[in-house]
């Protein structure tokens, strides 16, 4: 490659736009080089020179910036707040294989197989083998070639847009080669390097700031930075592994492979470890593999990802609900440490559950520094045998949530026999036993027949329940309060000022002032968040509500169903039953809270506070015939998706199963329909393929 002569009078040669656009070139090259190839091709000093310059031709010529320029990754100016952006495609969780040895492989493909119908005789299924990084996932979206919106995962469907932050980072190229698609979203993950934490955390303490806990905290908190500034000095790094929206698609483009190689051409960073694997086997031994290079990698990793590497077998398989059947996270074993228990103490939750909690001298497991671990319920307490003063093993299960395996108890020391005879036993300390009353407001705490847990019977007296429900109610996912956050939560609670959810839209400016680190302007901020809050959508205010089991699914489940909030509160169980995923513990639960007269005069006060939401006709307002049967379907139907034929059943009041049993009453059964069908022929089920299907649906008058 010719090199152009970066030493000459640049200025009396070229005119300012021209050299900008050389400066642009070179610089954009060289930073491919350094932060990707990780092969520098010119001193430091030389680049510096040349951004030097480019910084002087546009502080000269501001007409000149450009939003893909090398001077951009430096950072704009702080962010108030982040944008949230709507994902053109959502971006789906992966199943998690839970089964942390080899054998989590073989199960994944054992069920790959027989989604696909296939065989011991059929060739084995191609698969792409990757690390699971563990980072931030990031959606970068190009138009024409450049970097136009960079946004976190958030809850799949809507993120937040940190596309000044994500500029920062040099591993991503701010503007693609000609031949990319018109519009072009690349998915990957943020993380920093295991050295680039340790420098970070040296530099914190340096400067008497706080450390991170871990990299991947350290990079999501740095990726949602409010000031570029601050996020671009931050070493973050990045690979690309998937792709979003992209438009017009590639057609000549038929494996998953085949996009990360394109994407590695086009500037991409994907990771050298990713490979090829033919069924169960070359699976296992990638499993094996990565596992040996964990501790040496120079970044954390949780686990690898298998994916089907055929686009149309992806297609094929689909999606369950909110994951994609082609691929799964599998795990490694997490990692454990000793340490020891200073206390157990019993925490109250929203719902008024009491969880016993032991306290722990600090330990340092998985990248995480551990102070608590749940003992969930007082039958897991005793059945583990912890008592305060014992050295106990702590695992980060899952990579994630901190548990106690198990007590260690001390080895006695070799005795003589007279010895033997007079020593007495290790005093430990008694056997944990969960109190009678709730520690926080005194109320009697129950434990309902066949259920594990204690919970307060205190309800909204119960400060503690209050608090968590009104912070459960403010949460990004339900009502979206931005600024009702903990401490001002204790205050208002402590002080009485808010004794229920109404509470809440009831507050004044002068009161709220009034309160501790509450300036005016904080006030006057929470009530317009308060304000803007009134206007939400009916699966966040269900899900706000905290009614036990209910989460962010089934509310939505819930909304889509039975159309407005009346009919929820008025919905009998059998009704609710009719709802997809709910069963008749959700069932009860949701009909035992709107049975209670003071959470229906919550709602009502709600409503009369000005909260509100669109409100539609559920599926239960339409026409019911096959209410009370259950279909199954399998194979490939001839033009109705999987997913069209299940919402066009369950519309028309059936329960659609995954499997076929004596209480199937009807099997849809497309190409490749496999055992399934089989096993419904044995049981004497009805068969219909689609146009039997479709003609069963127009004699029963469903639209």
């Amino acid at each position: 490659m010719t090199t152009p002569d970066l030493f000459a009078d640049s200025a009396s040669q070229e005119s300012p736009k021209s050299r900008v656009a050389q400066l642009h070139q070179l610089l954009h090259q060289y930073n491919h080089s350094y932060y990707v190839l990780d092969h520098p091709q010119v001193p430091d000093a030389e680049y510096d020179r040349l951004f030097k310059e480019l910084q002087a031709l546009e502080a000269d010529h501001p007409e000149l910036i450009q939003p893909d320029s090398p001077t951009q990754r430096v950072g704009g100016r702080p962010l108030e707040s982040f944008t949230p952006v709507r994902h053109a495609v959502p971006m789906l969780s992966i199943r998690t294989e839970t089964d942390t040895q080899a054998s989590g492989a073989q199960a994944f493909d054992t069920r790959i197989r027989r989604e696909l119908g296939l065989s011991s005789e059929d060739s084995p299924v191609e698969y792409v083998a990757e690390l699971k990084f563990d980072g931030l996932a990031i959606n970068l979206r190009y138009e024409q070639g450049r970097l136009t919106m960079a946004a976190t995962r958030g809850d799949g469907e809507v993120g937040e847009d940190v596309t000044q932050n994500i500029r920062t980072i040099g591993q991503i190229p701010l503007r693609l080669p000609a031949d990319v698609p018109a519009v072009l979203e690349v998915r990957g993950e943020v993380y920093m390097r295991r050295d680039h934490f340790q420098a970070l955390n040296a530099r914190q303490l340096a400067k008497g700031e706080k450390q991170f806990v871990n990299p991947r905290n350290a990079a999501a908190g740095s990726v949602r930075q409010l000031d570029p500034a601050i996020a671009a000095q931050r070493p973050l790094s990045f690979y690309a592994y998937g792709l979003g929206e992209v438009s017009p698609a590639a057609h000549a483009i038929t494996t998953h492979h085949e996009w990360l190689i394109a994407l590695k051409a086009w500037g991409f960073p994907v990771s050298e470890h990713v490979r090829l694997a033919r069924g169960a086997d070359q699976l296992t031994t990638y499993h094996a593999h990565i596992a040996s290079l964990r501790d040496s990698l120079p970044f954390d990793i949780d686990g690898v990802v298998y994916k089907v590497n055929s686009l149309g077998l992806q297609r094929q398989l689909g999606f369950l609900t909110r994951e994609p059947r082609w691929a799964v996270a599998h795990k490694y074993p997490a990692q454990e440490m000793l340490t020891k228990v200073l206390a157990i103490e019993v925490q109250v939750g929203r719902t008024g559950k009491l969880t016993p909690v032991a306290k722990l001298a600090p330990v340092f497991v998985g990248g995480v520094t551990i102070t608590n671990a749940s003992l969930h319920n007082e039958d897991e307490a005793r059945r583990k045998d912890v008592r305060v003063g014992d050295t106990v093993i702590v695992r980060r299960a899952g990579d994630v949530i901190p548990e106690i395996v198990s007590v260690v108890l001390p080895t006695p020391e070799p005795v003589s026999e007279a010895q033997a005879t007079q020593s007495q036993p290790a005093i430990r300390g008694a056997i944990f036993t969960m109190p009678q009353r709730c520690p926080v407001c005194g109320s009697e705490a129950v434990r309902e027949e066949g259920e594990a847990d204690f919970r307060c019977t205190g309800g909204l007296f119960c400060s503690a329940q209050r608090k968590q429900a009104l912070l459960h109610f403010a949460q990004r996912r339900a009502l979206d309060i931005e600024g009702l956050g903990e401490k001002l939560v204790d205050q208002l609670v402590d002080q009485s000022i808010v004794k229920g959810l109404p509470d809440l839209y009831r507050l004044g400016l002068v009161g709220l002032a009034g309160l501790d680190r509450m300036a005016e302007k904080s006030a006057q901020n929470l009530l317009d968040a308060l304000q803007k809050s009134k206007r939400t959508t009916l699966p966040r205010f269900l899900y706000g509500l905290g009614i036990r089991h209910v989460g962010e699914a089934t509310a939505k489940d819930l909304a889509q169903h039975l159309g407005s909030l009346d009919a929820v509160m008025d919905a009998t169980e059998e009704q609710l039953l009719q709802v997809p995923d709910v069963g008749p513990i959700v069932a009860k639960s949701i009909r035992t809270f709107f049975g209670q007269s003071h959470n229906r005069e919550v709602v009502e006060q709600l409503r009369a506070c000005g909260v509100h939401w669109p409100e539609g006709t559920g599926l239960a307002d339409s026409p019911k015939p096959f209410l009370g049967k259950t279909f199954v379907l399998t194979g490939t139907l001839p033009t109705l998706s999987r997913d069209q034929a299940k919402a066009m059943l369950e519309q028309a009041g059936a329960k659609v199963a995954g499997s076929v049993s004596k209480k199937t009453d009807f099997l849809v059964a497309g190409e490749e329909a496999g055992s399934k069908l089989d096993k419904a022929r044995e049981l004497g089920v009805m068969v219909l393929d689609e146009p039997g299907l479709l003609a069963l649906i127009s004699q029963a008058g469903v639209e």
